[in-house]
Formats: C-alpha cells, structure tokens, sequence
C-alpha cells in the first residue's frame, strides 16, 4: 500500500488525537485534584520527572535516601533550568520560581500529604515492593501511588499496597524533562478515576499520553525488545553491529540497536564478572568497553563521540560465536529486525494491552524515534503488506518459537486485511470493572 506524506501525515495526527480517547471510561468521571507531587529517587529519571510538574506550576517534594544524591540531583534540575534560561527560553527569574517549587527530603513519610507520588527508583521488584508497602501505609486516602517502571508487573507492584485500586504505572521516557511520550499502565485493579487523573495530568504536564496494559515491557519495550533480540541473532550469524544500525539508519531511525545500546550504557544490568546472557554485552564491559561514556562499547569513541566500527568488537564476535563476518542485503536486515515489531504489536493487540493500532503507532513515533515517514510500526506494516510480514515471521518462527506468527497475522495475510483496522474491543479494563 502506498501513501502520500500528507496522508501518512493526517493519520499520524488523527492517531495522536484518538489515544486520549479511553474506551469504557465515563467522560464525566470526576478527578481526583493533584496540587502537589512527590517524587521517590533524585536521579536521572526522578529529578527529570518532577521537572515535568515544577514548570507545570505544581509543587513537588522530592525524596533521596542521601544528602549528597538529593544535592546532586536538585542542582541537575537547576543545571537543566539554567541553560534554557540562557538560551533565551525564559528570564532568570523564571529559573527561580521553577526552582522554588522543589523541596527536599530524606524520608518518604514526608510525602504523606502528596496528591501523587511518583517512584522513580532503578528496577528492582524487592526494592520497589519495599517502597509501595511504605506508601501504602503512609500516604493520605486517594493518594495516586505511580511506578515509573519501565518493564515490571505493577499488579506485584500494587498488592503490596492494601490499596490497589490507588496504583497506576506513569512509565515517562529519558530524558524524562524534554521526551513527550507518556505510557499510562492500567493495573488489574486501578480505579476509573485514577486512570482520567493521569489522562488529564498528562496534558497538563504536556505530554503526550496512552494507555496501556500490564505486560512485561508494556506496549514500547515489549516491542523493542523483540527488535533487539533479532539484532543480536544477526550478530551470531557474523553480520557486524555496525551493518545492523547502518540498515536501520537508512530506514530512518537515528539510532540503531548498538548505538543505542551504547549510548545508554553497556553496564545497565551487569556487575563485574557477571554472566549474563549476553556474553558479548558480558565480554565488552570486562574491557571496560561500556558505550560512548567510556569512549569505547561496540564502537570506538573519538573525542567528539563519533561512533567508528571497533576491531576490538570484531575480534570479540568472533571469539564468541565462531562466526566469520558476512555481508547482508541492507533490506532483509530491515525485515529481520521491522517485521518482528509488527508481528509483537498484533499480540499486544489480541491481548488487549492497548486499546487500538494507532496507539501503538504513537508510542513509536513519540518514544523511539520511529520514522515519522513510515507512520509507526501499524501503518508500515500496511505499506509492506501482512503476507510480507507473515512470510518473515515464518522463517524466524521455525527458529524461535517465540517469534511465531501471530493468529491475526496470519488472518490478515489470508484476508488482504490491514494492521490500522485491527479492532479487538480496546478495553483495558480494571478487574470487577
């Protein structure tokens, strides 16, 4: 199916429009009032979290377990203020008042009053199970309790709470003060109310926001993981890291899978002589090779953090999985690592994880940088067709069951159907709802 820019650009806008729409939501819920914030954790995330609140107009509290990390993570924030200010985006005295609108603490009890709290801490469920049993027997009647979790079950999140219906993932993207997307994750038992708090919150804090269900990753990673685990296959069968991104830079992302992984940083997960499973990820970070931050991760870093293709890495793959290097038509690179997306997002749909194909569209296009000239993962997988989609997802499968067509894939394929009208109901409902 071909399309004109100026049609894939109406669906795209017509897309971002019908994801406030929540289907089964009474549009006269009544919400709940939030004037004041609490963030738990001042790092990366929680300190560009609050930032998101504080130029909104709303007071936030914010919450480290140390001194020194709460300094470091205001004067982030403040850092953050002050070179917009000097842009020209607002006066000094804007920095201020922004600025004004943080308090510091070292105690979570402190943020009893909050309306909202946002837990922000790494992804740890111990950890987080911790913090949720202390929010719930701390926080005010009809406090919001949010994780910022990026990936793990909010319904374990939320049962250590004795208040469920209060739980809601507010899954925000790095860096969390300047990216607009906004995954709202719906639990088992989340309220009505605190699930149109969070829609409403979201424009206020201008974000732009869809719901989703609980599943591991949710809607974005979900699919991005199953992009990054054919990427890493490509790699066992000798293709280089840098031939993986150069083809998906040519479909249009800025980033590939191992500049990204790069630039987030190779050590997300692992500890020195850890076993993971991803012996190379394992081997390049004992080098201490960890992405642009040590100026060496699959790529060589030059001092202005140009990626070059690493010997180094090609000797370490080779090592590894006894692959020689190989060359691949830059396209089937493209299918291998696209099609897989496609056939995830239709499971998510027959899962009802999100309420609609344009959903998962906007997630991409706002979240991951999917090219804006393609539509989102649904609308380009109407431009290749389902039968191209199934007949990739057929040889992945036949490798790795977990790659298996999807039963609506294969319907589409069979029909002539398109990924944009899967319709499945688009309910994602709390139970009992």
């Amino acid at each position: 199916m071909s399309m004109t820019q100026t049609e894939i650009g109406d669906y795209i806008a017509a897309s971002g429009h019908k994801a406030w729409e929540v289907a089964g939501l009474d549009p006269t819920t009544p919400l709940r009032d939030i004037k004041s914030v609490g963030i738990i954790g001042a790092g990366t995330m929680g300190g560009g979290i609050a930032m998101n609140f504080a130029t909104a107009g709303i007071d936030v509290r914010i919450v480290e377990t140390k001194q020194d990390a709460l300094d470091r993570g205001l004067a982030v924030v403040r850092g953050n203020y002050q070179r917009s200010c000097d842009k020209g985006r607002f006066p000094q005295d804007e920095v201020e008042a922004r600025m004004a609108r943080f308090h510091g603490s070292l105690a979570i009890s402190e943020l009893a009053d909050c309306d909202l709290v946002i837990e922000a801490v790494f992804e740890n469920m111990d950890l987080k199970k911790t913090i949720f049993t202390e929010l719930g027997r701390v926080m005010k009647p009809g406090a919001i309790l949010a994780t910022n979790t990026s990936a793990l079950d909010i319904d374990e999140i939320a049962s250590h709470t004795g208040r469920p219906q209060d739980v809601i993932g507010l899954h925000f993207f790095s860096p969390a003060n300047i990216m607009k997307l906004l995954e709202i994750v719906r639990a088992d038992h989340t309220a009505d109310d605190v699930v149109a708090t969070s829609m409403d919150l979201a424009k206020r804090i201008n974000k732009i926001a869809t719901l989703v269900g609980v599943c591991p990753g949710f809607v974005g990673n979900r699919i991005l993981f199953a992009r990054q685990i054919q990427a890493g296959k490509l790699v066992y069968q000798g293709v280089m890291p840098w031939d993986v991104d150069a083809a998906l830079n040519s479909f249009g992302f800025k980033m590939g899978p191992f500049q990204m992984s790069d630039l987030a940083g190779l050590d997300i997960g692992w500890s020195k002589a850890a076993t993971t499973d991803n012996p190379i990820r394992d081997a390049l970070c004992e080098l201490d090779r960890r992405g642009q931050k040590t100026k060496a991760g699959f790529y060589d870093y030059d001092e202005n953090r140009r990626p070059v293709p690493s010997d180094v890495t090609a000797g370490i793959i080779r090592d590894i999985t006894g692959a020689e290097p190989t060359t691949m038509d830059p396209q089937q690179i493209i299918d291998i690592c696209i099609h897989p997306m496609i056939n995830e997002a239709v499971k998510i749909l027959e899962e009802n994880k999100a309420q609609r194909p344009s959903d998962i569209d906007v997630v991409w296009l706002n979240g991951y940088g999917f090219p804006p000239d393609k539509g989102g993962p649904m609308l380009y997988g109407d431009m290749v067709g389902a039968q191209a989609v199934l007949d990739t997802m057929e040889r992945l499968g036949a490798d790795d069951p977990a790659f298996a067509p999807a039963d609506t894939l294969r319907k589409l394929a069979a029909s002539g159907g398109k990924f944009t009208e899967i319709d499945t109901g688009g309910l994602i409902t709390a139970k009992g709802a």
